[in-house]
Parts: structure tokens; C-alpha cells; sequence
């Protein structure tokens, strides 16, 4: 072969490889960081193919003929030798690193990776306001956004509901919101113009579905497809940036779309001791990002620790509690977080919460632990009492007969009580009934066909079994005049339901009870003072005193 036309062949497999490198980082997205993984594999990948290239470079023809094979010549293996060393050298220093960065060597440090107080369970946890709490798990959620998008019928043939379903504080009650994405890669061509025109949100204590149209759509997300694709987006702004797999779509006050997208911090050898380090806050519509520090986060973000991370971060604090070897041998004062979490919405954050038992897999939980989401604070409470799993199975057991299952708990403090709380949902995925289970006896299951209805049979199991008086919700007092006052057949039985001016609540007069038959000579304008229970949907009146003019 001629020198220029072996030249231009090597010049064509030097282009050509760089192509592929290009295209390799363009596809894998590594962070130009040392305490990225994929870099040492982008590194390893380059060695490699350096070594193949020069390979075809040094033989370039030149092979010696013993007998009738063809052998490389011996200088393409001396110069592969060569490359085979610096092969094995990085190598044998990324797995040292990350031997050297593991919890074998470090317990002590892992343990003190996350810091929990341990508090008490009634001053923190607040009795049950029902209006915050989450009535829909995110299968229930996702349900409802599919039957939304089923029915805009001008959007679902071009977009699909993304399964993000993020679960946040919005002006002071729990929402999950996602955005929608392309149907699929043609649908995407034909629409990447004008972005994503809107999201879902999902009111988890109403259950209210809506689709948020946006004056501009969204052309940043995960569905995008090239250097508006989120993650191609976020590498390029910040190429040392090692971003954590979550990516949270959140909405600000103003319900401006945005991807919370936390950025790891390793804080142990090379690889390990994962926490968040910075926040990077990108716009969804218009690309732009701001970098804080996690202590620097706006209030309005809710996610910035995923809860597997928390969940992780406690695991290390229970189980490393006398060092590595004690984990898994004697596993001495150990302790895990059971199967499963959920959320509570406390002081405008999102908590995560998940019981905690011990490392042999018992029945029992010893307490639980709060973490927040925003800022890593935890919370240990000491409460004895059922797992979550156990829990469920007590309430699936109440309506076995009809092959209901049980979602994972919510923690109420109801009466002082700790009190598990789930939705009961038939195959279909459709929620049919709710419980309540005492975490501390948790054979005491009360159902009911609303959250309302279930309260008030909890509360009766709460007095039968001496817990609560006969009275458990805290009688009240209020004055006003009837706004609007109206008769209801309820079972077989006549209630009157009320109005009060300037009051949102509405109160129910049982006439089986004797004490109340003057209500049917009440009007509308009549000034009078009602004795109540405050209840769910409806506050129970325990007298009524008219007022005269």
C-alpha cells in the first residue's frame, strides 16, 4: 500500500473514531467529574479503542508468514502492552476508590451521613385536619390522569401523560402535577415547535383533575429529543455536574412549570457517601437555570432529596450503629426502614415517612422516622406498634370478602393516637372503602365507605375500648345567623343541614335525637348558638339554642 493512501486510511479511522466518541458522550452523558463512574468508563472505553486503533496502525499490512498463518508483527504487540497497562491502571484505581469509599471501610462515617432528633409524636404531629390529608396514592393518581387525558380528544392523539406524578405543596394543600409528553418520536416532530402546551394536576384530598394550558409550552423535558432532551440540556450548562437519576417536575405559586434537578455530593473517598450538594432549577419553557446551593433553595421547592436517597441515608444510620461487621454478623441495636413510604405535608414541606423495625424481619415496628424532603432533616419517633404491611393486611382482612386491597398508610394523630389511615381499592384500582388502624393495636380497624364515616366508627372504637371519652372530637361553640337551612333523609332518618353566615362549614341536626326536634321551627335569618363536634365533611350538632331579636 502506498504511504498517502495509507495515510488517508488512517486519517478516516481517526475521524471515524472520533465520530464515535462524540457520539458515545452525545448518547452516555458522563460529568467531566472524578467522582463520576461514568467518566472512568468513558475513560476505560477511550484507552480501549486507542489501543484497537494503533493496533491497525502499526500492523498496517505488516504480518509474518509462519508456515501458512499470517502473525501480527511483534511491534504492534509491544506497542499494545503499552495500552493494556494504562488499561489495567485505571481499572485497578476505580475499584480501589470505590472499595475505599464503601461502608466496609467507612461505617462510622456513613452513619453520621444523616442526623436524626429524636421527638415527640403529639406535639410534632398535629390532630388530623382533613382537608391537607392525601387521599390518593400515585396508582390512584395516575388513574385519574389517564382518564383525563382520555377525554381531551384534540390532545390525546398527539401526547401522553408523563408518570412523574410528583406529589408537592401547592398554595397550601398536597397536589401531584406532571407534565404530558410526546406520544412518540413522530408526534414529537410534528409538535417540538410550539413544546408541551400543558400539565396535569391532581388535588389529592378532592381528587379534582385538571389540565393546566400553558401561554408557552413546555420545551424542556425528559420527552424532548436531542439538545432540548432535559438531560442533554442540564450536561451541556453544566458538564461537571453529576445530577442525580430523579428529576422533579414542580410548579412555583404562580404554577410556572419547573425540573428541580438536585445535584450529587459525595462525601466519602471518591464514590461514596451520596448526599445533595447544589440544586440546579430549570425552567421547563424556557431552558433557563439557576444553580443554588441546597441550603439556598427557594421554600417553594418540596423535592429536592428523592426518598429512596432518605431512605438509604436511614438505613445506613440504623444498621452501621456498632460498625460494618455487626451489620451482618451479631446485628446487634440494628435497625431498617420497613417495605414502603409515604408522604405528610408538615410545616409547608413534604415529608417522607416510613416505620422502623428490626434487622430480623418481625412483625413489629419500634417507631418511625420523618426526613424531610427539601432540607434532609429527620425525625425519630418512638412508638411501638404493627408494621405498615401488617396494618394493611389487618384492614384487607375487615372486607376479605370482597377482595379489596389496601394502599400504603398514611400517619394521622387522631385523638393523641397514632393512627394508620388507607384508601381500600377493589381490582379495578378504584377506591371503595377507607380504614383507620391503631398502630398500637392494630386489631382495631374501623371502616367506612367515607373518610367522614370511617372517623366517626374510629372514634366509637376509640370510646368502646376506653382511649377517648364518648365525645372524642373536642365539642365547640359558634354563633351566627342561619344562612341557609334544609331537610335531608339520611337512611330513613330526617336531618337538617345549616348554614351560618360567613362560616364554610356545614352542620347536621340529627332529629332521632329528642334534644334537637325544635330544628324543624328554625329559618332562614333566625340567630341562634350551636354545640358541635367538627367532623369531616360535616360538624355534628349537639344542641341548638335559639337567639331572640
Amino acid at each position: 500500500m502506498k504511504k498517502g493512501k495509507k495515510a488517508l486510511w488512517v486519517s478516516i479511522a481517526v475521524l471515524a473514531g472520533l465520530a464515535v466518541v462524540f457520539v458515545y458522550y452525545y448518547i452516555t452523558l458522563p460529568a467531566i467529574n472524578i467522582h463520576a463512574s461514568g467518566l472512568w468508563y468513558f475513560i476505560l472505553a477511550l484507552v480501549a479503542f486507542a489501543a484497537v486503533a494503533y493496533a491497525l496502525k502499526k500492523a498496517g499490512g505488516q504480518y509474518r508468514l509462519y508456515g501458512t498463518q499470517a502473525v501480527m508483527d511483534w511491534r504492534a504487540w509491544k506497542g499494545l502492552k503499552v495500552f493494556a497497562i494504562a488499561f489495567f491502571a485505571i481499572l485497578a484505581v476505580y475499584l480501589i476508590g470505590s472499595l475505599l469509599s464503601s461502608p466496609i471501610i467507612n461505617a462510622g462515617k456513613y452513619r453520621e451521613l444523616l442526623t436524626v432528633e429524636e421527638r415527640n409524636f403529639t406535639e410534632d404531629i398535629q390532630e388530623v385536619d382533613y382537608s391537607t390529608i392525601p387521599l390518593l396514592d400515585k396508582d390512584s393518581a395516575a388513574l385519574l390522569g389517564d382518564r383525563k387525558m382520555g377525554s381531551l380528544v384534540e390532545m390525546v392523539s398527539q401526547f401522553e401523560v408523563s408518570n412523574d406524578y410528583t406529589q408537592i405543596n401547592y398554595q397550601g394543600k398536597p397536589v401531584r402535577v406532571t407534565p404530558l409528553m410526546y406520544a412518540s418520536a413522530i408526534k414529537w416532530l410534528t409538535n417540538q415547535k410550539n413544546g408541551i402546551p400543558a400539565y396535569m394536576m391532581i388535588d389529592m384530598t378532592t381528587q379534582d383533575t385538571q389540565i393546566v394550558m400553558l401561554d408557552k409550552g413546555i420545551r424542556y423535558s425528559k420527552s424532548e429529543y436531542f439538545n432540548r432532551n432535559l438531560y442533554r440540556h442540564l450536561r451541556f450548562s453544566y458538564p461537571t455536574y453529576i445530577f442525580d437519576d430523579q428529576l422533579f417536575f414542580e410548579i412555583d405559586e404562580e404554577g410556572t412549570p419547573y425540573w428541580v434537578c438536585p445535584v450529587k455530593k459525595f462525601n466519602i473517598g471518591l464514590f461514596g457517601g451520596q448526599t445533595v450538594g447544589r440544586v440546579v432549577l430549570c425552567n421547563a419553557v424556557t431552558g433557563e437555570c439557576v444553580d443554588y446551593a441546597v441550603e439556598d433553595v427557594p421554600q417553594w421547592v418540596d423535592k429536592v432529596y428523592s426518598a429512596e436517597l432518605l431512605v438509604q441515608l436511614y438505613d445506613y444510620h440504623g444498621v452501621l450503629v456498632h460498625g460494618f461487621f455487626n451489620s451482618v454478623l451479631g446485628q446487634r441495636d440494628c435497625l431498617t426502614t420497613t417495605t414502603g413510604y409515604n408522604y405528610i405535608a408538615l410545616d409547608d414541606d413534604v415529608w417522607v415517612y416510613t416505620g422502623l423495625t428490626s434487622v430480623n424481619g418481625d412483625q413489629s415496628n419500634v417507631g418511625f422516622v420523618l426526613m424531610n424532603q427539601r432540607t434532609m432533616e429527620a425525625r425519630y419517633y418512638k412508638i411501638e406498634g404493627a408494621t405498615e404491611t401488617s396494618a394493611m393486611s389487618s384492614a384487607e382482612g375487615q372486607v376479605q370478602n370482597l377482595g379489596y386491597r389496601a394502599t400504603f398508610p398514611l400517619l394521622l394523630n387522631i385523638a393523641d393516637e397514632p393512627t394508620y389511615f388507607v384508601a381500600l381499592k377493589d381490582g379495578a384500582g378504584l377506591v371503595k372503602k377507607y380504614a383507620m388502624i391503631n398502630i398500637q393495636k392494630y386489631q382495631w380497624v374501623a371502616i367506612g365507605d367515607t373518610v367522614g364515616e370511617c372517623e366517626e366508627n374510629y372514634n366509637k372504637l376509640l370510646s368502646t375500648n376506653g382511649i377517648v371519652s364518648q365525645n372524642a372530637a373536642e365539642q365547640k361553640k359558634l354563633t351566627g345567623k342561619i344562612e341557609v337551612i334544609a331537610p335531608v333523609v339520611l337512611e330513613g332518618t330526617t336531618h337538617y343541614f345549616i348554614c351560618l353566615e360567613g362560616n364554610d362549614g356545614v352542620f347536621d341536626a340529627d332529629l332521632s335525637r329528642e334534644e334537637l326536634y325544635g330544628t324543624v321551627r328554625l329559618k332562614q335569618g333566625d340567630s341562634v348558638t350551636l354545640t358541635y363536634e367538627p367532623g369531616y365533611s360535616l360538624n355534628r350538632i349537639l344542641s341548638i339554642e335559639q337567639k331572640t331579636p
